[in-house]
């Protein structure tokens, strides 16, 4: 939802979803963050949901992951990269 550029849409939420949980973003933003979140359900409970992913797999190291399942989970994530970079 963008209101003249005051808020964030979905997708900028979405890519900075991260860096606001890591909690290293900057105040102005933060606010158009947290200023969506208050208008957009689907973007708060995305947000719930990476919450408990993290807590999930928080403790998760990469040697915990059988080899055939991580080389799986890099070929998605290049695949979910290459077809983000072309829109």
């Amino acid at each position: 939802m963008e209101v003249a550029g005051m808020t964030l849409s979905c997708q900028e939420l979405v890519e900075l979803v991260t860096e606001y949980l890591e909690g290293s973003m900057e105040p102005a933003t933060r606010a158009r963050f947290e200023q969506h979140l208050l208008v957009c359900d689907g973007c708060g409970l995305y947000l719930a949901q990476m919450r408990r992913t993290l807590r999930a797999t928080g403790t998760l190291r990469e040697r915990d992951v059988a080899p055939d399942s991580l080389d799986v989970l890099r070929q998605a994530f290049r695949s979910w990269k290459l077809r983000a970079a072309r829109g």
